[in-house]
C-alpha cells in the first residue's frame, strides 16, 4: 500500500490515508479488466432483475384518489398526462419536515436535483411526478427557488399511507389500461439512491425500456435501441426516428461489435 497524507490529516493530525499500490499503465489496465468482468456480470444481473419486474403481477387501484395541482383538483388518472405509465415519488415537503418552509427534505431535494430531463422519459410513454403534502403555493415557491421543473402535486387523502410512503420516501410505478389503473412496482429506501436517470426510471416500470434486446413478455412494445433517442426539445410523438441518427448509431453498433469480436479472449 502507498501512504498519502490527506489535507484533513495534515490539518488535524490524523493518520495518513493508506492507498492502493501505484502501478504502470499495463498493470492498471490488467486490474481494470479483472474488475470489468464483475461489472458486466452486475449489468446482466440488473437486466435480469428488470425482466422479473416486467413479470410482476399487477395490483388494481380501484380507490379514487384526489390531488391538488397547479390548475386545481386532479385524479390519479389525470397524473398520467395521457401517457400509459406513471411513476410517483413521494417527496417530504410539509410542516414538521426539516427545512420547512424554505426547503424540502434534504435527501428528497438531492434526489430532485438528479432527475434527468423528462422529455426522454415521456418519449417512452411514461410520466414522472412528485407528490407531497405541502400546499401548491409552497410547492410552486420551492420549485422556483430550486430550479425544478418536475410536475409536483399535493396529496390530499390517504394515498401516501395506502402506498407505503406516509413515513418514508419511495417511488410507486403504475400503468393504465384505458381508465383502469394498476400498481406495478415499488422502490424505496436505498433503492431511491439509484433513481434519477431515464434508465433507472424505465427499468422499474412494467414495460421497461421498450427495446428489442430486453427479455419482456410477448406483445410488449419494443423498438430498436438507440433509434428512439433525440435531443430533448426535438421529440415528436409517433414520429419516425431521424434517418441520419439511425445511420450514425448503426455504424457505432457495428464498430462495437467488430471491436468485441477482435478482442483477445481471456486465458
Amino acid at each position: 500500500m502507498t501512504t498519502i497524507a490527506t489535507e484533513k490529516g495534515r490539518k488535524d493530525g490524523e493518520n495518513d490515508m493508506k492507498t492502493p499500490p501505484i502501478v504502470s499503465l499495463k498493470d492498471w489496465e490488467a486490474a481494470r479488466e479483472q474488475l470489468l468482468v464483475k461489472e458486466k456480470a452486475l449489468t446482466r444481473a440488473r437486466d435480469a432483475l428488470a425482466a422479473e419486474r416486467r413479470r410482476m403481477p399487477w395490483m388494481a387501484v380501484d380507490k379514487k384518489y384526489e390531488f391538488d395541482g397547479p390548475q386545481g383538483k386532479v385524479s390519479l388518472l389525470d397524473l398520467f398526462e395521457g401517457r400509459r405509465q406513471l411513476i410517483i415519488y413521494r417527496a417530504f415537503f410539509e410542516p414538521g419536515v426539516h427545512g420547512w418552509p424554505e426547503h424540502a427534505c434534504i435527501g428528497c431535494s438531492l434526489g430532485a436535483d438528479q432527475v434527468a430531463h423528462l422529455a426522454h422519459l415521456n418519449a417512452r410513454d411514461t410520466t414522472l411526478v412528485y407528490a407531497s403534502r405541502a400546499p401548491q403555493a409552497d410547492i410552486a415557491r420551492l420549485k422556483a427557488r430550486m430550479g425544478w421543473e418536475i410536475p409536483w402535486y399535493t396529496i390530499t387523502d390517504s394515498f401516501d399511507a395506502d402506498f407505503g410512503v406516509d413515513e418514508w420516501h419511495g417511488h410507486n410505478a403504475f400503468i393504465r389500461n384505458g381508465e383502469r389503473v394498476f400498481r406495478t412496482y415499488f422502490i424505496n429506501s436505498r433503492g431511491d439512491e439509484a433513481m434519477g436517470t431515464t434508465w433507472s426510471y424505465l427499468d422499474m416500470t412494467a414495460l421497461g425500456r421498450q427495446e428489442m434486446w430486453e427479455d419482456s413478455p410477448e406483445g410488449y412494445p419494443q423498438t430498436r435501441p438507440y433509434k428512439w433517442w433525440n435531443w430533448h426539445e426535438s421529440y415528436v410523438p409517433a414520429a419516425a426516428p431521424d434517418p441520419k441518427w439511425v445511420e450514425v448509431s448503426d455504424a457505432g453498433e457495428a464498430a462495437f461489435r467488430k471491436r468485441d469480436a477482435e478482442a483477445p479472449k481471456p486465458a
